[in-house]
């Protein structure tokens, strides 16, 4: 009970069923509970969603690196140029900038997502939310690592012009 004084009582959420005849204070910590609770699933959510937008940004990167570097490669097949180091370059450049952003994204996904349990955990503990609904592994974060798996074979195939995609 740090933070408060010694005789202010702290309301946790009521060990019976609350009903619309139970007191006001007890519905009013009721209420505040639930919407607590379920505000733990809309952040939950927002970090997905920042992840998804941390895929779209990755996904282009790579996808339009990778493109580059092929476009170019052909062309030299073809004889239609005689080097392709520049291009072929920057390809690789940004297919690292997404795979780079990729890890990035991930890493702070996992270290938000593991705090928002703890937090959750806590208040569940302390009898301030019930925390009954799921809280399951994201399935943006398995899409993030499937892709992220893309990415670095896109890379081993540009840098060594082996693997799955050379």
């Amino acid at each position: 009970m740090s933070g408060h004084n010694k005789g202010e009582h702290m309301a946790s959420v009521p060990n019976r069923p609350v009903r619309s005849q139970s007191s006001s204070g007890d519905i009013a910590v009721e209420l505040a509970a639930r919407r607590t609770g379920m505000s733990f699933q809309r952040t939950r959510m927002s970090a997905d969603r920042t992840l998804m937008s941390v895929i779209r940004t990755s996904l282009s990167l790579i996808g339009f690196g990778f493109t580059i570097y092929e476009v170019f490669e052909k062309l030299l097949e073809a004889q239609v140029l005689r080097s392709n180091m520049a291009p072929r370059r920057f390809g690789e450049a940004l297919v690292f900038l997404g795979i780079a952003m990729l890890v990035v994204g991930i890493g702070y996904h996992v270290a938000f997502m593991i705090e928002l349990r703890r937090k959750r955990q806590q208040l569940k503990s302390d009898g301030f939310i019930y925390a009954e609904s799921g809280f399951p592994v994201s399935l943006t974060l398995m899409v993030a690592l499937a892709l992220l798996t893309v990415g670095v074979f896109a890379a081993i195939s540009i840098r060594y012009r082996a693997g799955p995609f050379g």
